[in-house]
């Protein structure tokens, strides 16, 4: 669940929100007029090997280089 915190709440008590995003790792929607503005998260820092992320990801594979069967509408 994702907390919803004003701006001018978010200004007063912008220490106390990091501290509980760290702890929790809930994000918080930063409202403007009562209307989502901004989200602050916490840091992840991105994975060294993009493909062990992908890898298990792909559930089929026929043949990509085979010709589409289908006409295509060329405009230039």
């Amino acid at each position: 669940m994702t907390a919803q915190v004003s701006k001018s709440r978010f200004k007063a008590h912008a220490l106390e929100i990091f501290r509980q995003i760290e702890k929790t790792g809930t994000p918080v929607v930063i409202t403007d007029n009562g209307k989502p503005a901004l989200t602050v998260t916490r840091y992840r820092p991105p994975t060294a090997d993009a493909l062990a992320q992908l890898a298990g990801s792909v559930l089929r594979f026929d043949d990509p280089l085979a010709p589409v069967d289908e006409a295509w509408d060329a405009h230039e």
